[in-house]
């Protein structure tokens, strides 16, 4: 129909076609400003992501054991003071000896050492994993009463913290080594529940694994005696995650354990709504408009088509 209208015609008509989708651009916009607010409002996070930030610039500080002092016992308490919600890990030789969170400013910890000299240093880790600046360290003897030069059993692991969802199996692999089969295990997850007690034949890779009713924040205690009755002890941060609800009309409860997080899922149809009709009426309205043009040039013995 376009190549029998009058240019000016056409003109008017390309205009009233390109208001109609200005508005409905603009309608549109406005409604996804309007869903963003809204899920920012409900608590929601629509984005995932990496924000990068600067390391900790506060380090811990161990205040006990101190200096100079001896053990013959095992496992030893180490303490002291630290950033809160940091995540503090401890090491004896450069070599990782477990983890704790640091709750309310303060960290405490049981681990054991090498026989001889220990020197302890305390760490600060953000949520990106970067460190912060070291403790003071501190040197301790530890003498053992095992008879023969065997060496003692000894754990570590390459996760000083490790997370899973509620009803979710969390794995964790721990490195045993040192001291002689059969070992027998002992694991305290932090929960509540009775502690897991099993055997190991060999040293290797052991797989812990566990699984959380709740969300939180544990404790979790390894301890592992070999066939010569020495001991091992390893403390480490295990973490129970709040899992995404998929219902779309889920909210956020501030009194669970952990804070569940949640998301809206909202259609927003109200720009559509008023967009189509009023495209559907401007452009009812505009060929109405060049009908009557037409008539009336008509009547008044015009050539309708003159100025094509």
């Amino acid at each position: 129909m376009k190549k029998f209208l009058p240019r000016s015609l056409q003109d008017m008509r390309k205009a009233v076609l390109t208001v109609a989708f200005v508005l409905a651009a603009f309608f549109l916009v406005l409604g996804a400003e309007g869903a963003s607010a809204q899920s920012t409002q409900s608590g929601s996070v629509g984005l995932t992501g990496t924000i990068s930030a600067p390391p900790p610039t506060e380090g811990a500080v161990i205040s006990f054991p101190t200096n100079g002092q001896s053990f013959d016992e095992l496992p030893v308490i180490v303490r002291g003071i630290c950033p809160d919600g940091l995540l503090v890990k401890v090491f004896k030789n450069n070599v990782f000896a477990g983890s704790v969170q640091c709750d309310d400013g303060n960290f405490s910890l049981q681990t054991d050492l090498f026989v001889g000299t220990n020197e302890l240093v305390a760490r600060v880790f953000d949520d990106l994993d970067q460190p912060g600046p070291d403790s003071n360290v501190v040197t301790v003897d530890f003498s053992s009463n095992q008879i023969g030069a065997a060496p003692r059993v000894s754990l570590t692991t390459n996760f000083a913290k490790r997370g899973a969802n509620p009803g979710e199996i969390l794995t964790w692999p721990v490195i045993l080594s040192g001291g002689a089969g059969p070992y027998a295990f002992s694991v305290d997850w932090g929960d509540g529940k009775e502690a897991d007690l099993f055997t190991e034949p060999f040293p290797g890779t052991i797989d812990l694994k566990h699984e959380y009713d709740e969300p939180g924040i544990f404790n979790v205690v390894v301890k592992v005696v070999d066939n010569n009755g020495t001991a091992a002890f390893l403390q480490l941060v295990g973490v129970a995650n709040g899992p995404l609800s998929q219902d779309t009309d889920a909210g956020v409860d501030p009194e669970s354990e952990g804070g569940l997080v949640t998301t809206k899922t909202r259609v927003i149809w109200w720009p559509a709504a008023l967009v189509v009709p009023f495209a559907i009426s401007t452009f009812w309205l505009g060929k109405r408009y060049m009908i009557q043009v037409l008539k009336k040039r008509i009547e008044r013995g015009e050539h309708p088509f003159a100025d094509i």
